[in-house]
């Protein structure tokens, strides 16, 4: 991406750059026109500036893979988009309405206002878990109502699809969320669970009821593991006029187990929608938080639950998953080819197979010292397009192909980090060529050979013209 930002005036692919209309924390959004859509329309564009955390890239491409698979009413519609290789963007539907952010300052609300508003919420939810995708950051800024009266849902940045593979937890090992509104279950990683939307929402309805956050606002680790083991006062502790049915809805959402909340957004939807019908339990009562020995207890279960992420039962894992690791430093070109060579032979033996298309962007002070190249473009960015067009021959769709910029100071420690924690089943990695530097510290591919568990193909770079299909390769398996 370019250095700077878009500027009025601008045509970028048919569309006509209007005024910004807002800047978030990743990115900004333009109003735009384009002749042939009379519905007024926004273009997304990620802010990519000097020193920003990759999570910033990660997250738009799981957009720009979520945005154009959703329909109907509870998202914004899906125009077009522009890949990473001249100008990322996103053109979609500009929603027109209100936020629910903008009720925070009003709130507390009257219960039955908040039981409204949550039951539009919860019907979008359930529309969405319904398309497979679930979206993990549920918060009132994400949340728009439109003049209509139904609710839309926005910013799929750290959402997943169950469907596709998940770029966020495949590159990242930490939470991913909003620090007041993140679930416990994806405190400790786990992106797999659609009751963490109803947790979410939970949040919300009770910020909402008492004008109070129940966890605070979190930033550090330790902070947010609290609601692994701690229930949040009781809104009627907070206000006394809430009434016991709004009370059991909201604690239910926030049930510390997924298996406690509700089975389905749906299910709350209808429960908020006929109050009279809810069933009453001790939660509608509670005038206190649980005691010690009730948090101990879950404190000492959160302890032994802490086993990192869960990958759910999903398409994209039913096949082997093979990890190309590729280099593009000047002078590999050849080998970087012949590790395509070798994924093409894969391929033709194995069709169903996924691939991990993975390069090492290596940081430290003799390094990388600036995540922006001379242009002004960043790094980052640009490893990510030579990935794809290094994996384009071989014509994989989004649910067989993902492409990951690991940035480490030590690239075998980066990859055998993502090898295991993705359960690749074949490395193929490309060994450069020798010298005293790397027989000292050990070449990464040797490292990987010798670390890695799962099968691990080293693949070498030709030795002459006539020897292209003669590669001294070693199949090591260290599993």
């Amino acid at each position: 991406m370019a250095k700077g930002e878009l500027e009025p005036g601008s045509d970028i692919d048919g569309f006509l750059v209007g005024e910004k209309i807002h800047t978030g924390g990743m990115a900004t959004l333009w109003r735009v026109t384009k002749p042939d859509i009379e519905q007024p329309i926004v273009m997304k564009v990620p802010m990519i500036q000097e020193g920003d955390d990759p999570t910033v890239i990660v997250g738009f491409e799981m957009e720009m893979m979520i945005l154009p698979r959703l329909a109907g009413r509870h998202v914004p519609k899906f125009y077009a988009m522009g890949d990473f290789a001249r100008q990322p963007y996103l053109v979609m539907e500009y929603i027109q309405g209100y936020s629910l952010y903008s009720l925070i300052q009003k709130a507390p609300l009257p219960s039955d206002e908040v039981a409204r508003l949550g039951a539009k919420v919860a019907r979008a939810i359930a529309d969405l878990h319904r398309q497979n995708v679930l979206h993990l950051d549920i918060k009132p800024s994400n949340v728009m109502i439109r003049d209509g009266g139904s609710a839309a849902l926005i910013d799929f940045g750290l959402s997943r699809h169950l469907m596709l593979p998940d770029l966020l937890e495949e590159e990242f090992r930490v939470p991913m969320g909003t620090g007041p509104y993140i679930a416990p279950e994806q405190v400790m990683k786990n992106r797999s669970e659609p009751r963490s939307d109803i947790y979410s929402l939970g949040v919300l309805l009770y910020y909402l009821a008492t004008n109070v956050r129940p966890f605070g606002l979190p930033s550090a680790q330790s902070q947010l593991r609290k609601r692994l083991w701690r229930d949040p006062v009781p809104p009627r502790q907070l206000v006394p006029a809430i009434p016991p049915w709004l009370q059991e809805g909201i604690l239910r959402c926030l049930e510390v187990e997924p298996a406690n909340r509700y089975d389905t957004a749906a299910q709350l939807a209808f429960d908020l929608s006929h109050p009279e019908q809810i069933e009453l339990t001790a939660r509608a009562q509670k005038t206190r938080r649980d005691g010690l020995p009730v948090s101990f207890k879950r404190w000492l279960k959160s302890k032994a639950d802490n086993a990192g992420p869960v990958q759910p039962a999903r398409q994209t894992n039913l096949a082997p998953i093979i990890m190309a690791a590729v280099d593009f430093t000047e002078g590999q070109e050849a080998l970087a080819e012949e590790v395509l060579v070798h994924v093409k032979r894969v391929l033709a033996i194995m069709p169903g197979v996924r691939v991990a298309c993975v390069n090492v962007l290596k940081l430290g002070r003799l390094t990388v010292t600036s995540t922006l190249d001379e242009d002004g473009r960043s790094i980052h960015v640009r490893r990510l397009v030579e990935l794809k067009e290094w994996a384009r021959p071989l014509g994989l769709d989004q649910a067989h192909v993902t492409f990951h910029v690991l940035e480490h100071m030590d690239p075998a420690d980066a990859l055998i980090a993502f090898a295991s924690s993705n359960s690749v089943d074949l490395v193929l990695i490309g060994a450069g060529a020798t010298s005293r530097f790397r027989r000292y510290l050990g070449s990464v591919a040797a490292q990987v050979v010798g670390r890695a568990g799962c099968t691990v193909t080293v693949v070498r770079e030709p030795r002459g013209a006539q020897e292209t299909t003669d590669v001294d390769e070693a199949l090591i398996d260290t599993g």
